[in-house]
């Protein structure tokens, strides 16, 4: 029986580092990552849902694990996900290391916390235990770094690297993790290779802060060398123009295209306009419902600005702000809402 994993875990460091070491242990892995809050339980129905999705496609010769890393639940997360295992077949793993979690822990066979590790550590044993992981330890000075940093042992011999590498991938937000969760994931995780890489190096930690901006570009890197901004603009915008139908609205009789808390704003629009001359907008709006409208002389943003979010600016490069406005961490529902209320707009003159 073949086994698939899903593997949720937490934004920062210890939470990706986690991912680091299942993506190389499993062949059939899907990622997932979430913060705190309502996040764990639109995560966990998103899993959920494509678990249903690959038993239609792959049969019911299969076995799905959902693996939880550096995230711990209360028990309403946790009952109705053991519910919601049960009833779709898969099988359910928690790896943890806050105290937080201690009264959830108790009630759930499936709930592993210990408060001495950090979960790379955990997640690290059980790899070990269950699949022979890492036989040659190739791994182990990266994982000691970072369960030196994340439960603060500062008297480790590579607690300063693990410091590095928090800020390495706290500093990370070049690519929204809503809007493209998989690129944002694909770019931390070679974040941690790169680290791994020099981890036994002299001056380790020194090293790896003087080469971050370069091991950044070189993820970003074309054909020909540029500014980091610019390598990452141009990045972005290829993932735009790559998945520009889920990312689609219409105001009108224009088309246009969504981001989400994307930024530099007149690079990547003017970019993807001139790329997609099929298209006659570019709308980027965050979380807070503020949004930015730029054309590449097709039609009068500025009107739609003012039209839909009481803003305005010039007839390419426009804003405003939807009051109104109701955010997800799930991007179809943030396109869902723009979209009908752009709709309710035109609809009401």
């Amino acid at each position: 029986m073949k086994q698939y994993i899903y593997h949720l875990s937490h934004i920062d460091l210890d939470g990706y580092a986690c991912q680091y070491l299942t993506a190389q242990c499993f062949e059939n892995i899907a990622c997932y990552n979430a913060n705190y809050g309502p996040e764990v339980t639109a995560r966990l129905e998103e899993i959920v849902h494509k678990i249903e999705q690959d038993k239609f496609v792959h049969g019911e010769n299969t076995q799905a694990l959902i693996l939880i890393t550096d995230l711990n639940l209360s028990t309403k997360e946790a009952n109705w996900i053991e519910k919601e295992a049960v009833r779709i077949g898969a099988k359910l793993q928690l790896l943890d290391h806050h105290a937080t979690g201690a009264n959830t822990a108790e009630r759930f066979a499936w709930y592993t916390l210990d408060t001495s590790r950090s979960a790379t550590r955990i997640t690290y044993d059980w790899l070990k235990k269950h699949y022979d992981f890492d036989l040659d330890h190739t791994l182990l000075h990266i994982v000691q770094a970072v369960n030196a940093v994340d439960i603060w042992l500062n008297q480790d011999a590579l607690f300063e690297y693990g410091k590095v590498m928090l800020g390495m991938i706290s500093g990370a937000k070049e690519i929204n993790r809503i809007l493209f969760p998989d690129e944002d994931r694909a770019l931390k995780l070679s974040l941690i290779e790169a680290a791994k890489q020099r981890v036994e190096d002299a001056d380790a930690p020194i090293k790896l802060d003087d080469a971050l901006h370069q091991i950044k570009k070189s993820f970003f890197m074309r054909e020909i060398n540029n500014t980091k901004d610019n390598l990452v603009a141009f990045y972005v915008t290829d993932l735009l123009g790559i998945d520009k139908a889920r990312l689609t609205i219409h105001y009108k009789d224009y088309k246009g295209i969504l981001g989400y808390s994307i930024g530099n704003t007149s690079i990547i629009g003017n970019t993807f306009l001139v790329n997609n001359p099929d298209y006659d907008f570019y709308m980027d709006i965050n979380f807070r419902g503020h949004f930015s409208l730029r054309s590449n002389n097709k039609m009068d943003v500025s009107k739609m600005a003012e039209h839909i979010g009481g803003g305005g600016g010039h007839p390419n490069a426009s804003g405003g702000k939807i009051d109104t406005y109701k955010d997800s961490f799930v991007y179809a529902q943030v396109r869902q809402f723009v979209q009908e209320y752009i709709d309710e707009k035109c609809t009401q003159g």
